[in-house]
């Protein structure tokens, strides 16, 4: 799962409810709405601030061998 978050405290996150996939956003942990495109989740908060948070663990996983 694919999540970015702000200095400011935003957070924004994919989730799918009744089979529809929407952004959550949630500013210091608080919910502020589910947007269906980009262009809401720009209402709430300033695009260009959020940075892609990577789960090391899984990123640096070695491959299983056969």
């Amino acid at each position: 799962m694919r999540r970015w978050v702000s200095a400011e405290g935003h957070e924004v996150d994919s989730v799918v409810i009744e089979g529809r996939r929407l952004l959550r956003v949630r500013h210091l942990g608080y919910h502020v709405g589910f947007c269906a495109t980009v262009e809401e989740v720009a209402v709430h908060v300033d695009l260009a601030d959020l940075v892609e948070v990577v789960d090391l663990r899984r990123a640096g996983r070695p491959h299983a061998r056969r």
